[in-house]
């Protein structure tokens, strides 16, 4: 029998964590930069514009990051065949990848568009916020199917350990992103002015740039054409099909519970004017830019964790998540601090407007208390991927997101509870307190089944 490679240092194994993160952090930091800049942009119209983006933008968000998590199914499996040395069973699952990627890019198309009206109707949003997020939503379908079939080449150059071309590939899209906004928000070379919706139309453009530009690199280099992705043409297998869903739904489950925590809070607060949505929408969009740091690092968990187990090496495997976990909470530390000592600077980043300002920083001090928790969600459920154990995780997250988060935060929010506040609704901060109950209901069962989990492999 081989003997088991000894166990790297905190600090080797830190870095070649960092080494896989590093380029996904900034990729996604680059994506979410596009949301900022739209946020930024949008917001210089009007209030009506910026919260019409934010409104959207989080419907848009919930769809697609919810399919990109069915998706996600393909990182584990890719990871562990590669780790394996098992190349040949990489180019068919990628293949059945686009199948399934194709195929939820259409029905996305059909949800977003058909279902939009009546989600505004419920949130009771203002006529001109409700016109702005139908104008953002027709525009920003249109790059959809592109988006998740994008997302396909994500998981399988990442999953390879190639992340660099991800990262370039999002830097130029948020280059072309503020442009096109610029363009298509002011309506200029003879184009109709959009305002805030012009946003969504530079979002589907940037989509088919980046999946044509993803496309054209892993065909181009000599590395990829071991995998034979393209050696011939394939329909859909169903077995296969059903093996990637039975991985993958839960993972859009979990997707799903947590971002639409943030939707609904969001439509919730529609209601309560637009002063209030846009407040919500900046504190939103900043803590969005710091979870990217443990998300990158959950990404780079998954990939290291399931080469690991695909090599046999589970002592590597819970060695590279117990660093991770560690890692996460450092970066969780700092990012909470920056929040603290600069909310006032960076509510004034987003809008000239005081009132929104203000209570963009109370709003703020809530994101700055959550940035541990949902380090460590997010970190624990990326190194269980790795490990191809998705079901227990997605029941623990939608418990907590939807009965903790969506729950408590409308009773917090909209009806108060007794012996808080003397029973009066909080408004928006009860939301935001809510959501740091939700992580933190989740991040504990979480931590607990992933030492559970690494230990049984052992």
């Amino acid at each position: 029998m081989p003997q088991t490679p000894p166990l790297p240092s905190f600090p080797a194994e830190s870095r070649a964590i960092l080494k896989l993160a590093g380029p996904i952090i900034v990729a996604q930091l680059a994506q979410t930069a596009m949301a900022f800049v739209d946020t930024v942009m949008a917001g210089r119209v009007s209030p009506a514009d910026l919260a019409g983006v934010s409104l959207g933008a989080s419907i848009w968000i919930t769809i697609s990051l919810s399919f990109t998590g069915i998706l996600l199914a393909l990182s584990p499996l890719v990871a562990q065949a590669y780790g394996g040395k098992r190349y040949h069973e990489i180019g068919p699952i990628m293949r059945q990848g686009l199948w399934l990627a194709l195929a939820l890019g259409l029905f996305a198309v059909l949800l977003l568009k058909l279902g939009t009206p009546g989600i505004l109707r419920l949130a009771k949003a203002a006529p001109d916020v409700a016109e702005k997020t139908e104008g953002f939503i027709d525009g920003v379908i249109v790059g959809l199917p592109a988006f998740l079939i994008y997302k396909v080449f994500h998981s399988y150059t990442s999953s390879l350990s190639k992340t660099k071309p991800i990262m370039v590939i999002s830097v130029l899209a948020l280059l072309l992103n503020i442009p096109a906004n610029y363009v298509l928000i002011n309506g200029l070379f003879g184009l109709p002015k959009l305002g805030g919706a012009g946003c969504g139309w530079a979002t589907a453009l940037v989509c088919w740039f980046s999946l044509f530009a993803l496309i054209a690199y892993t065909s181009r280099r000599a590395f990829y054409r071991q995998f034979e992705l393209w050696r011939h043409f394939e329909w859909p297998r169903w077995a296969e099909q059903k093996r990637l869903l039975r991985l993958g739904l839960p993972i859009g489950l979990t997707y799903l519970a947590e971002v639409s925590v943030f939707t609904i809070v969001a439509l919730m607060l529609a209601q309560l004017g637009a002063s209030v949505v846009a407040s919500h929408q900046i504190t939103l969009n900043f803590s969005a830019q710091t979870y990217m740091l443990p998300f990158g690092v959950a990404t780079a968990l998954t990939v290291r964790v399931g080469q690991h187990v695909g090599a046999g090496n589970y002592a590597h495997a819970a060695h590279t998540s117990k660093v991770g976990i560690t890692l996460v909470l450092l970066l969780a530390c700092a990012t909470a601090l920056l929040i603290l000592l600069m909310a006032p600077q960076i509510a004034a980043m987003y809008t000239p407007d005081k009132a929104v300002q203000a209570l963009a920083v109370t709003l703020l001090l809530f994101a700055a208390a959550y940035q541990l928790p949902d380090a460590v969600q997010v970190s624990a459920t990326g190194a269980l991927r790795g490990y191809k154990v998705t079901t227990l995780p997605m029941v623990i997250q939608v418990l907590a997101f939807w009965v903790v988060g969506i729950f408590g935060g409308y009773m917090l929010g909209l009806h108060g509870v007794p012996f808080v506040n003397d029973g009066t609704p909080l408004g928006a901060p009860g939301f935001w307190c809510a959501l740091v109950l939700s992580l933190t209901a989740a991040a504990v069962p979480l931590l607990w089944y992933l030492v559970h989990v690494a230990r049984r492999y052992r």
